[in-house]
């Protein structure tokens, strides 16, 4: 079933914030928080992540029913790519190397903000890719 395209780019605007404030903080707990959700995000799909939850509740009445719908898989292989560099920023911010946390952080950050600002989701093009070489290889 397809989702409302509204949500994964509330997602991640959230997302964006939360990344802002772990690279001008170095906050690690704040960066767990934010591994723990894309983890949520990718094992039980966007609309049961913590920010897809928060959507549902309190924005989407707001605004309205959507116009726009997309399948499911495209964001949800997004939140386990986030996953994979939140996870190495923990790494880094806890156990080093020290420019480690930064630079995993900020390439989170640099994905989030594109699909935040723009409707430009990095995981679901290279979710979008790797489905394209996997059918012509068959």
């Amino acid at each position: 079933m397809d989702i409302d395209a509204r949500g994964p780019r509330f997602g991640a605007a959230v997302t964006a914030v939360v990344l802002a404030v772990v690279l001008v903080t170095g906050s690690t707990w704040l960066l767990a928080w934010q591994t723990l959700a894309f983890a949520l995000g990718a094992a039980l799909g966007v609309g049961r992540s913590p920010y897809g939850l928060l959507f549902r509740a309190a924005v989407r009445p707001r605004i309205g029913p959507p116009a726009e719908f997309e399948a499911p898989q495209p964001p949800r292989f997004a939140q386990a790519v986030g996953l994979a560099f939140a996870a190495l920023g923990l790494v880094g911010f806890a156990a080093g190397p020290e420019w480690l946390g930064p630079a995993a952080t900020g390439a989170a950050l640099a994905a989030a903000f594109l699909n935040a600002a723009f409707g430009y989701c990095l995981g679901c093009e290279m979710y979008l890719l790797v489905r394209r070489v996997t059918v012509r290889a068959k």
